[in-house]
């Protein structure tokens, strides 16, 4: 099935093919043609599953045929900065040739610059929740024709304490509308505003709990201290490509890209303590080749989408199973190889039982020399199917990988996108 069949116009079928995109992903097929129909709707999926493109494309199909404009039809809300920049950057794709006129708002920045950009007027407006509700109090924005509302990885919103601001937005909004709920996990909060903000709705689910299938998924035993000269190692030997590593927090994110700088390494952070300028220069420098490893905590790399990432590196190790799939999914998009490497201590035991279960003999133990870890015995682990490498055969797995990941490149998207050509 192509992008032909959902009978979109002819500006954005062609906006698709100048970026070489004909196949729907998965959620795509599932998801466009329900909102097309103005049905509500609840997706269940990973970042990097083309989400993104599933509801903004049948939206600017909806508001193509309005004859109005200027007005704000379409509300879409996001847990970050970054997310927001980067759907409203998607939609500009395909906005200027539809004559529609898309703003995006959020905190850290000048407000009135953004009010002006308002009232020039907007029928698409990608915000966060905190600056969107002091806009809409000081009725700097009218929300009182919004027909689609859609709610952008509902779980993290809801692990950043938004939810009291999104329920005062919602009551600003017009009663009848089509509401779309985005999220990669279901926790109970979210269960519970779905409840009372969706009607008859159409709920999708594509393979929320199981991580990509092209990342392949190795894990390190090491002792905490031995931890940086470990990842110096693996990031001078493996000869990785754009990598992304996460630590657990903000300040160890910091600390750790400084470390890595001194030592030659081309480098940026990305963690709580920034200015949005700054967190803006680190994104766009990671995006652009500038720095070729990011440095990260899970809250701050939220909504990173940069294409061609060749390793997710868990410098800690995540807190649940869906924070490793939310971190592995940066790699391995839009058809292409990736590789996931996790660096385990003897305090991770639990977590690691769990992942084997999650991952369902794809995990693969691996040993550098020297940084064997003194008290984790392989009994920790027997009972799962795991196969253990020397940094001989590290190397051969990772040229093969960029080999086949180099003929693949171009086909990757920029974006949480997600088609395959």
């Amino acid at each position: 099935m192509s992008f032909t069949n959902f009978n979109f116009n002819d500006h954005i079928l062609q906006g698709l093919q100048s970026q070489g995109y004909v196949s729907p992903t998965p959620i795509q097929l599932q998801a466009i043609q329900p909102i097309l129909d103005g049905r509500d709707l609840l997706g269940l999926a990973q970042t990097g599953t083309g989400k993104t493109a599933a509801f903004t494309l049948p939206i600017l199909q909806h508001l193509s045929a309005e004859h109005s404009r200027g007005i704000i039809k379409s509300l879409i809300i996001s847990p970050t900065r970054e997310l927001a920049e980067q759907t409203y950057t998607y939609i500009e794709k395909f906005s200027k040739s539809l004559k529609l006129r898309c703003s995006v708002i959020y905190g850290g920045v000048s407000r009135e610059a953004q009010i002006k950009k308002l009232r020039q007027g907007a029928d698409i407006v990608v915000a966060c929740p905190g600056r969107l509700l002091d806009l809409a109090n000081d009725r700097e924005i009218n929300l009182s024709k919004v027909a689609i509302l859609v709610l952008d990885e509902a779980d993290q919103m809801v692990d950043k304490g938004f939810l009291p601001d999104i329920r005062k937005i919602i009551q600003k909004l017009p009663q009848k509308r089509q509401s779309l709920v985005f999220s990669a996990t279901m926790p109970k909060e979210v269960r519970s505003l779905v409840e009372g903000l969706l009607v008859n709705h159409v709920e999708i689910a594509i393979n929320i709990t199981k991580p990509i299938t092209n990342i392949q998924h190795s894990f390190y035993r090491v002792d905490n201290r031995n931890k940086s000269s470990l990842l110096r190692t693996i990031l001078k030997a493996e000869h990785v490509g754009t990598t992304l590593v996460f630590t657990r927090t903000k300040y160890k994110a910091r600390n750790l890209a400084l470390q890595l700088a001194k030592n030659g390494f081309k480098v940026t952070s990305l963690q709580g303590n920034l200015s949005q300028q700054q967190r803006q220069r680190a994104l766009e420098g990671f995006k652009s080749g500038t720095y070729k490893i990011l440095v990260a905590t899970d809250i701050a790399a939220r909504g990173i989408d940069v294409a061609g990432i060749s390793h997710v590196i868990n410098y800690d190790m995540p807190g649940t199973a869906a924070a490793y799939t939310h971190r592995t999914g940066r790699t391995g998009r839009a058809s292409q190889s990736g590789e996931a490497l996790t660096f385990t201590t003897a305090e991770d035991r639990q977590m690691i039982k769990n992942l084997e279960r999650t991952l369902e003999g794809k995990l693969v133990y691996r040993n550098l020399p020297g940084f064997a870890a003194q008290n984790f015995s392989t009994s920790d682990t027997a009972d799962a199917a795991v196969e253990h490498k020397t940094v001989a055969n590290v190397n051969r797995t990772h040229r093969k990988v960029r080999g086949k990941r180099s003929s693949q490149r171009n086909r990757a998207a920029a974006f949480d996108f997600g088609f395959s050509s």
